[in-house]
């Protein structure tokens, strides 16, 4: 049963077919031929949709949207500017840093592209930077939106592996600044072996002050989310919620920007955007299904165990598999298949699910920067209006920091248990 699935679901992706129609279509083939109860096509879907930490999902793309709908974005980014852009690559390490902020709103890797990408990379290539070099820090700084909370993939795992999706998005804190400062380190090095350019921006103390004000409301979006999560008067789903309304407050009452046009659009783009994940959550949930049913959960983690009981070797083992898989397929849709399969046996073996979350994660969205199905290069593509080739190619260098940072995360699990352990005591 499982080899037929997979080999439907390989031919259907060979055709071009979007991989949610894949996994759908290839595991309803399945039940049908296979003399499976028909009603689980219902309420196998239906059920993956009934979730509270998922309702968290279409909370935060409403918020990013809306404050995307507003001047947010450009102030960060001028402040941002103005406090590093000065030192020698000065632009690329404003990349770095408004993407870490930026991450606090979005929680996905796709939102920070679209709503920095263009901005970011036209400006570098004004000061004189290489397409490729602005193509490749834009995507590797993305990466950070779904580490850092808000996540969505972090959601989504907390929701397939049964595990707090508070501790797991506090989890993620310290992993995205080690990210941040590997990209930062990254990026001074080549600044002084490319001579990269400072920026062309001198602003005095007043100038600062002023910008600092303006953006003091979207810089504490951040602050207000991580501060419910931590404090345990908020869930994931709660803060979202005071997300949008904060972002509807600031818009409205203090930026003036946010007109019931721009309002209607933001609804707009999120009711497509989580109609796009929900149907991935849903159709994977159909896919994964039919894996258990066929015992593929339980054959794999006997498989694992007899290949190690060492949390070490079966994270590398894990760790490898994910690379491969985040190639070609799609991150929301990886996590629903194969976090179920492997989260028992690594948790067997001692390894925190928490950890296993962040290093899942964080795998799969390197896989966004790898082709073919490397849905950042595409982004990227689109927006900096640069060939596919060249993209892959701005990408390579910046796979160091992000493969570093995996090693470190793997191999300390402190780096993402620590935070939660201490503030959920």
């Amino acid at each position: 049963m499982t080899l037929l699935l997979l080999g439907l679901f390989f031919v259907l992706l060979v055709l071009g077919l979007p991989i949610a129609v894949c996994m759908g279509l290839s595991a309803a083939v399945v039940i049908l031929t296979q003399g499976l109860p028909l009603a689980v096509l219902a309420q196998r879907t239906v059920n993956a949709l009934d979730s509270t930490p998922l309702l968290a999902v279409p909370l935060f793309i409403f918020a990013a949207n809306l404050l995307n709908a507003t001047s947010v974005v450009r102030h960060l980014f001028d402040l941002t500017r103005m406090l590093v852009g000065t030192i020698r690559g000065g632009m690329a390490q404003v990349s770095v840093l408004v993407s870490l902020v930026f991450s606090g709103i979005s929680g996905a890797a796709l939102a920070d592209i679209g709503a920095l990408g263009a901005v970011q990379i036209n400006m570098m290539r004004e000061q004189g930077y290489s397409d490729r070099f602005a193509a490749g820090i834009t995507m590797a700084a993305a990466t950070i939106g779904p580490i850092f909370p808000p996540s969505i993939p972090l959601i989504v795992f907390a929701a397939a592996a049964d595990v707090s999706a508070v501790k797991l998005l506090i989890a993620g804190i310290v992993p995205a600044v080690i990210i941040t400062l590997l990209l930062m380190v990254q990026v001074a090095v080549m600044a002084r072996l490319k001579n990269l350019p400072r920026d062309t921006l001198k602003p005095d103390v007043r100038a600062i002050l002023r910008k600092t004000v303006i953006a003091l409301p979207a810089l504490l979006a951040p602050v207000l989310l991580i501060g419910g999560l931590i404090s345990g008067y908020f869930g994931p789903t709660e803060v979202a919620g005071v997300t949008v309304a904060y972002a509807i407050l600031i818009g409205t009452l203090l930026y003036r920007e946010l007109t019931w046009s721009r309002l209607i659009g933001a609804m707009r783009d999120s009711v497509e955007a989580t109609a796009s994940v929900l149907f991935i959550v849903a159709s994977a949930a159909l896919f994964a299904w039919v894996l258990t049913v066929d015992r593929v959960p339980a054959s794999a983690s006997e498989f694992l165990l007899g290949l190690s009981r060492d949390p070490v070797v079966l994270l590398l083992i894990v760790n490898v598999m994910l690379l491969v898989v985040g190639m070609v397929l799609e991150s929301i849709a990886a996590i629903l298949i194969i976090a179920p399969i492997v989260t028992p046996a690594l948790a067997a073996a001692g390894v925190d699910p928490v950890q296993l979350g962040i290093v899942f994660v964080l795998n799969l969205m390197i896989g966004l920067l790898t082709p073919p199905v490397g849905m950042s290069l595409y982004m990227v593509s689109i927006v900096a209006k640069m060939p596919l080739h060249r993209v892959i190619g701005g990408a390579v260098p910046f796979l160091l920091p992000l493969l570093l940072s995996l090693v470190l995360v793997s191999l300390i699990p402190a780096a993402s248990t620590w935070l939660p352990n201490l503030l959920m005591k």
